[in-house]
């Protein structure tokens, strides 16, 4: 097995200084609602590519330096992190592609299309293959991780130094969680500046690998349904980023899909906020009081979601496949 060692919060902080002045501060609003709970939302999907992931991509891409990607870079997405680096590949002039699973959103595509990335469509067995294998045969440039990189785990930890720094006294971060890069970078900032503040993973009932995970202690694969959540939802943890989900995690809140649609049809009618499937699954979970009373922040991961699927999520859909 691949070895990840953890990051620090020292990680972190130098992140922070490395995609200043590209990445922006996203803000942390309050969210009137009918919750158990004090709720707060990290608007991620505010940022320019419309996701978390320019974070994690900026920064990889600038701790390698030019000489180490002067060939250019690749990735592994169903279309979040691939728009993170193609837009990191475009700042330096160098070429960029992406290896997306079949289905993948057409928002997405497109979005990697206009960021001036190339587009390599496979089976989704392959593409996970990718993802488990840190690169794939044939591809040209630097392959960058979207989830078992360092530098990309400590780009995302930047939204934990500006959660706790914009609100005091949280009780619970809630996180969307795809393969634990994201949560484990919030996880070590918060851990390193607010050691009482519970930090629990977010999944949806058609595919929670981490829950599983943590019933068998290990991780394990697990039965997958395709659904408009497609920014989470693997066929399992990956081998190396089990021991750091598993130290620096509270627990995994799972919630039905139908409550996530239900969700994105709130944050849009009463809070004007588009959340994609997998950026609205930590504030169904805090709406079904799933982290108890107290102040809540969710994290809303991302909004890049396919008009014709907002479209039906708006008209009352339980979940368009």
């Amino acid at each position: 097995m691949r070895r990840l060692e953890p990051i620090t919060i020292d990680d972190v902080r130098a992140a922070r200084e490395r995609i200043r002045g590209t990445v922006v501060r996203t803000p942390l609003l309050r969210l009137h609602a009918d919750a158990p709970c004090e709720l707060y939302l990290k608007l991620e999907n505010l940022q320019p590519i419309g996701s978390f992931k320019l974070r994690g991509a900026t920064n990889a891409i600038r701790a390698l330096g030019p000489e180490a990607v002067r060939d250019g870079v690749y990735t592994a997405s169903a279309g979040n992190m691939a728009q993170g680096v193609a837009w990191g590949a475009r700042e330096l002039g160098i070429p960029c592609s992406v290896v997306v699973p079949d289905g993948a959103p057409r928002t997405k595509l497109d979005a990697i299309a206009r960021l001036g990335g190339e587009v390599v469509k496979v089976p989704y067995d392959e593409w996970w293959q990718c993802l488990a294998d840190h690169g794939r045969r044939g591809m040209r440039g630097r392959f960058i991780h979207p989830v078992a990189d360092r530098m990309v785990m400590a780009g995302n930890g930047t939204i934990g130094l500006e959660i706790l720094e914009d609100l005091s006294a949280v009780d619970a971060v809630l996180i969307p969680f795809g393969g634990g890069g994201l949560s484990s970078g919030i996880a070590t900032a918060v851990r390193a500046l607010a050691p009482g503040t519970k930090v629990y993973a977010c999944e949806v009932g058609t595919a929670a690998p981490f829950s599983a995970a943590l019933a068998a202690r290990e991780p394990v694969t697990i039965g997958r349904t395709p659904s408009f959540v497609d920014g989470i939802g693997g066929r399992g943890v990956l081998p190396e980023m089990w021991p750091l989900v598993s130290e620096l995690l509270d627990g995994s809140l799972v919630v039905p899909v139908e409550d996530v649609a239900s969700t994105v049809r709130a944050l849009a009618e009463r809070a004007r906020v588009v959340a994609e499937g997998a950026g609205a699954t930590s504030v169904a979970a805090a709406l079904r009081g799933m982290a108890g009373s107290g102040r809540v922040v969710c994290v809303v991961s991302g909004g890049n979601i396919d008009l014709d699927v907002l479209s039906a999520l708006l008209r009352g859909s339980s979940g368009p496949r």
